[in-house]
């Protein structure tokens, strides 16, 4: 029985020109090796299974070749070129930074660095991992990384950039790998699969390079396990069952449930699919997917985002005629809710389907278009003979049907601001609203500035007596409100009225004169509108104190306060030689 070699070693890239995914990068490196341009060290970065370490040995084993071909790729007839095909190369050193991580390993590397090599140009140490190393180990490989032989190039690969100290990053060439994209790795797969003899459908293919994220290695896993499954005939439904994943059929009838204001039917889907064994938040997620591609299939300049097999396109673009694109907004928003709030709910299942009867719900209206009429019948209530003639002009004016876009605005007003409070314009295309609005009401709002406008400032004379009452309600307001110290000097000071209706206030210090300044305002419109009265001040006063009574803080302090009342303890300091601790 032969030993079975994985795809993602079997088919690993030996050239440049067969890394997939990473055009940019590969044509950098080679055009770096051909003008002889390389960095002293190389930092390659990005998520898993892009080629991280795949192009470092390639890199590694291009540089000591001892002949280039025209297409700068490695030529795999030289001694060194067989030597690391045989993975028995003295010249390239491999170092795992995860189980390698100590100090005392990079000071055995740095040892190692000093030596020329023995078959070809350079020594190549490829650091795999890291960010893994202790800040001890970076600290130990900054001036060896700074300043390495001539002979010596490192190549470091990491997943998590952010983890390496900006010392290691300030000395190396730095490479974002990015992910793979889904086309690339379907015509990598399906590569693969013609040299395995594997017949795969194309949407199959297409579903394990959506399930492995951008990374080519969990692809070819993924291929190598479905084969396991499935032998040489890879179907659709042959991998959605493998990987268990949602058909996207049950999407396609819960939308054309929903498009048809079903609840019972899409109920009745949701609990096949549970019975099916998949988990109410996949069902949502998916759900809010399938949304997203439809949305996206609306428009041919967005229609680049759909991931997806073409089989399957075909039924995104289908149905995507048939929904409304405010409908498809409503229902990613409740989507979007229904997975943030799933985590904290009971009863999930329940959470699930109150979000279907909701969507069941939506109509896919947007707000009233410009060229819908509105028409609003408006029942007066009997109004006095001196406004007869206005109320029959707003009558006149509000049973017209009013087109937006032949709206121009005008400075409202009294009748149009009342209506406009009362009457929605946001009402879908079929519906009307009969709206009773008494107009007498109207005439007073007109009435209303003429009559404040007459009336004077008001200056009700008040007693101390009410003067307390209120500054003491004032102040049990705000301790309420959280202003416990105001409250309290409030409670302890009360102002004296002082010719007219001046306030004099005394205070202790300046700091209590701070705290009232900055409630000051707002103490002055309670007391007005309390006391009735638009006249009143407010002025503090500072108490002058005859003699500040001085208070010993220090040990030294208390010392000679205690020696005042017993002069017998200076004595006894002097005769003993005592001294005081601080």
């Amino acid at each position: 029985m032969e030993n079975f070699i994985v795809s993602a070693r079997k088919y690993r890239p030996a050239t440049f020109d067969s890394v997939v995914g990473q055009k940019s990068i590969t044509n950098t490196l080679k055009n770096a090796i051909k003008n002889n341009h390389l960095a002293q060290a190389f930092l390659f970065c990005g998520p898993r299974g892009v080629g991280k370490t795949t192009c470092a040995r390639i890199l590694a084993k291009t540089i000591n070749c001892q002949n280039i071909t025209e297409n700068i790729e490695a030529c795999n007839n030289c001694d060194s070129c067989n030597g690391f095909n045989e993975n028995q190369s003295f010249n390239i050193h491999e170092l795992d930074a995860a189980s390698n991580n100590g100090v005392d390993k990079i000071r055995d590397l740095v040892d190692q660095v000093r030596f020329a090599p023995q078959v070809g140009k350079y020594n190549i140490y490829i650091i795999d991992e890291v960010h893994m190393l202790s800040q001890a180990a970076f600290n130990a490989f900054l001036k060896t990384l700074e300043e390495p032989p001539a002979h010596a190039i490192f190549i470091l690969a990491t997943t998590e950039k952010q983890k390496i100290i900006p010392t290691i990053l300030s000395r190396c060439q730095i490479f974002d790998f990015k992910r793979i994209q889904l086309e690339d790795i379907v015509q990598h797969l399906a590569f693969v699969a013609k040299n395995e003899g594997v017949k795969a459908e194309h949407d199959a293919l297409h579903i394990i390079a959506q399930k492995a994220d951008g990374g080519l290695r969990d692809a070819l896993s993924i291929f190598d396990q479905i084969v396991s499954f499935c032998g040489n005939e890879m179907t659709y439904d042959s991998v959605i069952q493998n990987l268990n994943i949602l058909d996207h059929d049950y999407f396609f009838k819960v939308t054309d449930s929903i498009l048809q204001n079903s609840i019972f039917e899409s109920l009745n889907l949701f609990n096949e699919i549970l019975n099916n064994g998949f988990d109410g938040r996949n069902f949502i997620n998916g759900l809010g997917q399938h949304f997203r591609n439809l949305l996206v299939c609306q428009d041919s300049a967005t229609l680049s985002l759909l991931e997806i097999g073409e089989n399957i396109k075909e039924k995104y673009q289908k149905q995507s005629s048939t929904c409304p694109q405010a409908l498809l907004l409503q229902a990613l928003e409740l989507c979007n809710k229904a997975d943030l709030n799933y985590k904290n709910t009971k009863n999930q299942r329940l959470h699930v389907e109150i979000t279907l009867m909701q969507l069941c719900g939506l109509d896919g209206y947007e707000e009233t278009s410009s060229t819908e009429k509105k028409t609003f019948i408006v029942k007066s209530l009997p109004a006095k003979e001196d406004t007869k003639t206005t109320n029959e002009n707003t009558i006149t004016s509000l049973s017209t049907e009013i087109k937006k876009e032949e709206y121009k605005p005008t400075p409202p007003t009294n009748e149009e601001k009342v209506l406009k409070s009362v009457v929605s314009l946001k009402e879908r295309p079929t519906r009307k609203r009969t709206i009773s609005i008494d107009l007498n009401h109207l005439n007073k709002n007109e009435e209303q500035p003429k009559k404040e406008a007459q009336e004077e400032p008001k200056e009700t004379p008040f007693t101390q007596e009410d003067l307390e009452a209120s500054w003491k309600n004032y102040a049990t307001k705000i301790g309420l409100d959280g202003k416990h110290n105001l409250s309290s000097i409030m409670k302890e000071h009360i102002p004296n009225i002082n010719n007219g209706f001046v306030l004099e206030l005394t205070l202790n210090n300046k700091v209590q004169e701070e705290v009232f300044n900055e409630e000051k305002s707002n103490i002055l419109v309670f007391l007005k509108k309390n006391l009735i009265n638009n006249s009143i001040q407010l002025n503090f006063n500072i108490k002058k104190l005859e003699k500040q009574e001085i208070k010993a803080y220090t040990p030294e302090d208390k010392f000679k306060e205690m020696a005042k009342k017993n002069p017998t303890l200076l004595e006894m300091k002097d005769q003993f030689g005592l001294e005081l601790e601080y």
